[in-house]
């Protein structure tokens, strides 16, 4: 059986023409990993935080219960750009129902932190795309951080961690080198050997949320182009 037919990803797919029980442990995970992207991309759209946080709750709770997810497909789909147009949609409904409401006499809302989100540059995707980015790399160095612990290896790591996401360059190995004790390139080599396994977790996180190997390529690459934005 391939790898990619356990993930949550496809088990929801594969529940979504069944009942919303079997999928609905899963997909309750996945949401509540992914709810920085959710939150960013509606505080990008233009409301305010308190407002956003509201909106974010109401929009789980909605994808979960009419079931948005049963239009998914593994195989050309990605849980990403599942949760994005479901937001997209979400967020067209309630502009017309707040809308309907201020025509029926309700208070129009002012928020100048809204406007201000409004006219930056970013774009609610791009904002989306950046926290999605970064919950992904957050998830898998906690994963990498609990591999150490368990290895009685927390206080190396909290030393080696600094070194991981940008490449380190001379003077930083060699002061992590001198406080532990160690030849520089001693500590050079621990901080390749952990890239390479941070590299690895941040794959299978997304495996998570991919239907195939191909989809899983497909947003490593999308991600890494948003991480070379970034930067």
């Amino acid at each position: 059986m391939s790898r990619f037919q356990t993930t949550r990803w496809s088990l929801i797919a594969a529940a979504a023409h069944e009942t919303p029980a079997h999928a609905r442990p899963a997909l309750e995970q996945l949401c509540r990993a992914y709810r920085p992207p959710v939150l960013a991309y509606i505080r990008r759209s233009g409301h305010a935080a308190i407002d956003a946080e509201d909106l974010a709750q109401a929009f789980f709770l909605r994808f979960l219960e009419r079931g948005w997810y049963t239009d998914a497909d593994p195989r050309r789909g990605r849980f990403r750009n599942l949760l994005l147009a479901s937001l997209r949609h979400f967020l067209v409904d309630e502009h017309a129902r707040e809308v309907a409401a201020k025509r029926g006499g309700g208070a129009a809302h002012d928020d100048a932190d809204a406007v201000q989100l409004q006219a930056d540059e970013e774009t609610p995707e791009q904002a989306f795309d950046r926290a999605w980015l970064g919950t992904v790399l957050a998830r898998a160095m906690a994963r990498l951080q609990r591999e150490w612990m368990m290895a009685g290896k927390q206080s190396q790591f909290a030393k080696l961690a600094p070194l991981l996401v940008e490449r380190p360059d001379r003077d930083a190995v060699g002061k992590v080198a001198d406080a532990s004790g160690q030849r520089g390139n001693t500590v050079s080599v621990q901080v390749h050997r952990m890239r390479k396994r941070l590299r690895q977790l941040v794959r299978l996180e997304l495996m998570q949320t991919v239907g195939d190997r191909e989809a899983l390529e497909e947003e490593l690459q999308q991600l890494r182009v948003v991480l070379e934005a970034g930067a």
